[in-house]
């Protein structure tokens, strides 16, 4: 069971005096998180809060709600109340000595209306510059911290697929079998929210889907979507088909421990499966396997992309690789860690060079009328490869 756990120190001092070493290169003044995401990496805690990295010298967190959490949760030195937003500016001049000129902002998430508030009613005469790119390339490679973290997240999905043949009966609904999935996760730390970053690509655990379900597309960036229970929200993933004998059962979840994502998929099959899927399973961890032999520190994401869709068109199965038809994505990894969609990315034209550190979910798969077949595991990039942190078997587990 995993229990409530607080980001050191050391991780936090760490990762704000190589953001300042980035900011050393910029005429920015320093930069201000607001984002949950950011604001969790550089100061420990998710509370509603204002955290501004000077150029140099310590940060100060500035709190609207809950004060009291943000002291304990957060190792910051400097962490204060705030009671208006209008008073940012001179606690920021006040606590780090900084007459601001321009500073660095999340604007790949602040929503528009939220700009202009600060622009004209918290800043004005203050530049506000799009320090998006600094706050991923930051975040691009994981200390050993954060991937014992991953690892761990890991290591309890793995255990929630051992137990699948535990209670997968035949007649059950998928979202019945999502539950009891997801409760595996629950017990053991998952608190259910899996974060994206792209806008409008909300995600909540995973993905059950079983047989035909597997061709249901939906607006979610991924190969395979499902029907999902409502066109509501959420419209993907498992709904209400009932789960037959002799069809493909994927499972494809994420699991996020004290705030850092494992991504991983599984197939079950009671009873028999159909030999084109079982072909292009082995198929599947045969481009895998290519690819981790490919990894290492310099490859490009581009070139992994290249590299996947030659085996799968030698071995004719290129229009079901990634999805099918105009449905098909052009990606076959992307990278995970507080969020879902972080970078690397495994997509064509994508010149980003991997680097020791970086962690990624590699998910090679294959959609056929009859079911979806493929696996996922996550990994991280070592100095001569790469390690795979999913220990579960990835052979079709047949039950």
């Amino acid at each position: 069971m995993s229990m409530m756990e607080y980001t050191p120190e050391s991780e936090i001092t760490g990762r704000i005096k190589a953001v300042q070493r980035e900011i050393g290169k910029t005429d920015l003044d320093g930069l201000l998180v607001i984002h949950h995401t950011n604001l969790f990496y550089y100061s420990g805690t998710s509370q509603k809060s204002h955290l501004f990295i000077p150029a140099s010298g310590p940060p100060v967190l500035l709190v609207r709600k809950s004060y009291d959490r943000a002291l304990k949760e957060s190792p910051i030195g400097r962490i204060l109340p705030l009671e208006s937003l209008k008073e940012i500016p001179g606690l920021i001049n006040e606590n780090c000595g900084t007459d601001l000129s321009s500073i660095g902002l999340e604007l790949d998430v602040i929503p528009y209306n939220t700009y202009e508030f600060y622009a004209k009613k918290i800043f004005p005469g203050v530049s506000l510059v799009d320090a998006s790119p600094i706050f991923k390339r930051m975040r691009l490679i994981k200390s050993e911290y954060e991937i014992d973290r991953i690892r761990n997240a890991c290591h309890i999905l793995d255990a929630a697929f051992a137990k699948v043949k535990d209670f997968l009966r035949e007649g059950m609904a998928e979202v019945e079998l999502a539950a009891l999935f997801e409760a595996q996760l629950r017990k053991n730390g998952y608190s259910g929210v899996c974060k994206m970053r792209a806008f409008n690509q909300d995600f909540m655990y995973g993905n059950i889907v079983s047989g035909g379900n597997a061709v249901r597309s939906s607006y979610f960036d991924g190969p395979i979507n499902g029907a999902g229970v409502t066109p509501a929200n959420n419209p993907h993933g498992a709904g209400w088909k009932k789960i037959n004998r002799d069809e493909s059962i994927y499972i494809d979840y994420t699991c996020v421990i004290n705030g850092y994502t494992a991504d991983a998929e599984r197939i079950f099959v009671m009873g028999h499966l159909d030999e084109t899927l079982v072909r292009a399973h082995k198929v599947a961890l045969a481009i895998q396997d290519e690819i981790v032999r490919f990894v290492r520190p310099g490859v490009s994401g581009a070139a992994v992309w290249n590299l996947a869709e030659r085996i799968a068109a030698e071995e004719g199965l290129g229009p079901h690789f990634m999805g099918v038809d105009t449905d098909r994505v052009a990606f076959v990894g992307h990278g995970v860690g507080l969020e879902l969609d972080e970078w690397p990315v495994f997509a064509p034209g994508v010149d980003l060079q991997l680097k020791e550190g970086m962690t990624f979910a590699l998910e090679p798969k294959f959609v056929f009328e009859q079911g979806a077949v493929g696996i996922e595991n996550t990994f991280v990039v070592q100095k001569h490869g790469c390690e795979n942190l999913n220990r579960f078997d990835e052979e079709i587990q047949y039950l």
